[in-house]
C-alpha cells in the first residue's frame, strides 16, 4: 500500500516525541489563556490550579472542562485571546439550539486549519492533479471554508460549489471531472440518489473519493454511497469551536479517524463524572487545542459519544484514532428510560435495504413516550398493497425492537416524500416538552 503524507514528519512522529511536543504547547496555551482570557482563568482559580500545576500530559486533568454555555455565556469577545485586529477571519456555529459561538482566527490559526484539512485530502488519495469539488457550505459553516482552503493548499483544482442547485453540481462534476467530492454524508447520498434518476451511474462520473462530515453517518450509509457513486467515501471530523473540519480524518484503512495530534489533545471522559476513562473505553470526547491563538480552548466537551484507540496502522500515521461517534450525550434520545440514538435506527434501515431517508418522531401521549420512525420505500419497492406495506412495516418494527430494546411504531411512505437536505439533516423532531 502506496503511504500518502501532506507533512511526514508531522503525520509519522514517535509516539515520545509527539507526547514531548503536546506537552510543550498545552504549557504555552495554558499560560496563553492565563493570561489572556479572564473567564477561563477564572475558573482555573475556581479549580485551585495555576499554569505552574501542569508538569505533565496527565495534569491536564486538574482543568476545568469547557462547554458550550460557557461560549455562549461570554458571546462575542469573552474567549478572544489575542487583539481583535489580529484576527482575519470569524466562523460561526449555526446557532439552531441557542445563540451562536463565534470563532476567531489568526492567518496562522487559518493556515494551521488548512493544513489539517490538506492532510485529509491528501489521506483520501488526493493530490495537486485533483479536482475538488466543494459542496459543503460557504458564509459563517465552516465545512466549505475548511476544505476548500485545505484544497487549494494542496495546489488542486478547486470547485466552491457550495450546497444546492443539485442540477448544477452534476453538470460541474461531469464538465470538470471531478475526482474528491466534499460535503455532508447525507447530500452525497441525495447526490448520488439524483444521478441515479437521471440515468447516471457510477461509470458517468471521474469521482474516486469523497470525503464526508458534519453529520452523523453509519457504515451501511458508507457502503449505500460508495456503491450509488463508485468512490471510497472518508469520514472528516471537527467543530467549528476547534476551527472545523480536519481535527481528525479516515485514511485508506477507514477503520477510524486520525486525529491530528500534534495540533489536538484528546480524552475520552465519562459523560456524568467527568472522570477521565482508559484508552479503549466508550465515552464523551474531550478536546483541546494546543496551537490556536484567537480562540484557545482547553478540555472542550464535544458531547460527541465515541472512543479512542492507538494500534500501528497500516498508513504509516502514528496519531490515535476515534471511533466514528455513535451519538452525542446531549442529543441522545431517552425514551421510556432507554438511550436511544439516530444512528441506531439508521443501521437497521440500511441493513434491511432502505435508502438513509427517514424521521424520527418523538412524542408524549398520557405521560408515555412515543417514537414513531416514517422510512421510505425504494422507488422498485413501491406498492399500493396495503398488505404487503404492513408486512414490511412489522418486519422493521421487529428488525427496530432488537436493536433499540423498545417497540416503536414504523410508518413507510412513498419515495421522495421525506425533504432531503442540502446541509446538515434534520432527523429528530421531539415534540415532548421536557424542559
Amino acid at each position: 500500500m502506496k503511504k500518502r503524507f501532506y507533512q511526514p514528519s508531522l503525520e509519522t512522529m514517535p509516539l515520545e516525541q509527539l507526547r514531548t511536543l503536546q506537552l510543550e504547547k498545552l504549557k504555552h496555551q495554558v499560560l496563553h489563556m492565563w493570561n489572556h482570557v479572564a473567564c477561563y482563568r477564572a475558573k482555573m482559580e475556581a479549580a485551585g490550579v495555576t499554569p505552574d500545576d501542569i508538569q505533565t500530559l496527565e495534569d491536564i486533568s486538574r482543568l476545568p472542562f469547557l462547554s458550550k454555555s460557557d461560549l455562549r455565556d461570554e458571546y462575542p469577545y469573552g474567549f478572544l485571546a489575542v487583539p481583535l485586529s489580529d484576527c482575519i477571519r470569524i466562523q460561526s456555529t449555526s446557532g439552531t439550539t441557542g445563540k451562536r459561538v463565534i470563532a476567531y482566527y489568526t492567518k496562522g490559526d487559518v493556515n494551521l486549519w488548512e493544513d489539517c484539512c490538506a492532510r485529509a485530502i491528501v489521506a483520501a488519495g488526493g493530490s495537486n492533479e485533483d479536482v475538488v469539488h466543494v459542496s459543503y457550505g460557504y458564509g459563517l459553516f465552516t465545512g466549505g471554508a475548511g476544505l476548500n482552503g485545505g484544497s487549494q493548499k494542496l495546489g488542486s483544482l478547486t470547485l466552491p460549489m457550495s450546497s444546492g442547485n443539485t442540477e448544477r453540481q452534476i453538470q460541474f462534476m461531469q464538465d470538470l471531472s471531478s475526482t474528491i467530492l466534499c460535503c455532508t454524508p447525507s447530500y452525497a447520498a441525495y447526490l448520488g440518489e439524483s444521478m441515479k434518476s437521471r440515468g447516471l451511474g457510477p461509470d458517468d462520473n471521474r469521482l474516486k473519493a469523497g470525503i464526508f462530515g458534519a453529520e452523523p453517518w453509519t457504515e451501511e450509509m458508507r457502503q449505500e454511497i460508495q456503491s450509488l457513486l463508485g468512490i471510497k467515501a472518508y469520514d472528516i471530523y471537527g467543530l467549528t469551536e476547534l476551527s472545523g473540519p480536519g481535527v481528525a480524518f479516515e485514511c485508506e484503512e477507514q477503520k477510524g479517524m486520525h486525529i491530528n495530534e500534534d495540533h489536538f489533545l484528546a480524552e475520552i471522559i465519562d459523560p456524568d463524572t467527568g472522570e477521565v476513562l482508559p484508552e479503549g473505553s466508550i465515552g464523551e470526547l474531550v478536546l483541546s487545542s494546543l496551537d490556536k491563538e484567537a480562540f484557545p480552548l482547553l478540555r472542550y466537551r464535544t458531547r460527541d459519544i465515541c472512543r479512542l484507540v492507538r494500534t500501528e496502522c497500516s498508513c504509516g500515521r502514528t496519531f490515535v484514532k476515534m471511533a466514528r461517534p455513535m451519538g452525542r450525550s446531549d442529543d441522545m434520545l431517552i425514551i421510556r428510560g432507554v438511550n436511544v440514538f439516530p444512528s441506531q435506527i439508521e443501521t437497521v434501515l440500511l441493513k434491511e435495504g432502505y435508502p438513509p431517508n427517514y424521521m424520527i418522531e418523538v412524542d408524549r401521549v398520557r405521560n408515555t413516550d412515543t417514537l414513531l420512525i416514517q422510512v421510505e420505500l425504494p422507488p422498485e419497492h413501491f406498492t399500493d398493497l396495503l398488505g404487503d406495506i404492513q408486512k414490511r412495516e412489522d418486519h422493521l418494527i421487529a428488525s427496530m425492537r432488537d436493536m433499540l430494546g423498545i417497540t416503536p411504531k414504523v410508518q413507510l411512505v412513498p419515495p421522495h416524500t421525506i425533504p432531503r437536505s442540502e446541509g446538515k439533516a434534520v432527523r429528530v423532531i421531539d415534540h415532548r416538552k421536557l424542559t
